[in-house]
């Protein structure tokens, strides 16, 4: 009994790692749901998921001896990294195909873990890219689109160094906003270009919630609707944000 209790507690800590691991990557709770009891049931137990935005509570019961364990873990700011969420996603089906063991799961948390993200200057010249590519979509020219590319890099360059000093995330979208809006709007204030506004609109596109507002969606839909509301209240908050910056920018230049 001491072995069925000893393995039972690690299995619920391994899977409250997942999950939150799953949750700070920006999975849906459908989906954190799904996979912790893909993995529980693959290993001989049934399991009981609750999912809050701010932790994770779990119940596990042995299917033969009927114990039964419950544990409780807070989860971390929340961010995207679908690399880990399709990577724990995979090692789910490879645990019921292949029968893996919890010291082997473990290790494979552990390297999707420490996966390396991409280089900084990477990630800010490709969102720029895609910045100046959203304004070329919306009809402007190259004028326009080297103002939204360079807004844009601005703009992520000082959320990312806000992030790094530990400021409050929304004041991190704020500040973000604020400095691309006061490179684009520039474009408006001395007339570059035959659009500067089409610049200047697509310049704070990159800190669009997608992903929560996307998760909320999914959630609400699926009878999540407590974890549905809290998520879009945070899109809603996150775009209020961005408006801050650019009204801040408009008051700036009289525009």
């Amino acid at each position: 009994m001491e072995k069925v209790n000893n393995r039972t507690k690690k299995l619920a800590s391994t899977l409250l790692e997942t999950g939150a691991l799953l949750m700070s990557s920006g999975a849906s709770t459908g989906r954190i749901r799904v996979t912790i009891s893909r993995i529980a049931e693959a290993l001989g137990y049934t399991s009981e998921l609750l999912v809050t935005h701010r932790a994770l509570m779990l119940t596990l019961v042995e299917e033969e001896s009927q114990y039964f364990f419950s544990s409780l873990k807070r989860t971390s700011p929340h961010g995207v990294n679908f690399k880990v969420v399709s990577g724990i996603s995979r090692m789910s089906w490879r645990v019921v195909e292949e029968e893996w063991d919890i010291p082997q799961i473990n290790a494979e948390i552990e390297r999707l873990r420490s996966l390396p993200h991409y280089p900084r200057l990477v990630i800010l010249l490709l969102v720029s890219l895609a910045g100046a590519s959203f304004c070329r979509l919306f009809g402007g020219e190259a004028i326009e689109m080297a103002v939204a590319f360079t807004a844009t890099f601005a703009g992520l360059y000082v959320r990312q160094e806000s992030d790094k000093h530990a400021f409050n995330g929304y004041m991190c979208v704020f500040f973000g906003s604020l400095a691309a809006s006061l490179i684009s709007g520039a474009s408006v204030k001395w007339g570059l270009g035959a659009d500067p506004e089409l610049a200047f609109a697509t310049s704070v596109l990159f800190l669009i919630p997608g992903v929560p507002l996307i998760n909320s969606f999914t959630d609400l839909i699926d009878g999540n609707i407590m974890n549905g509301l809290v998520r879009g209240a945070n899109g809603m908050i996150i775009s209020f944000a961005i408006a801050l910056g650019m009204l801040g920018a408009m008051l700036i230049y009289n525009i």
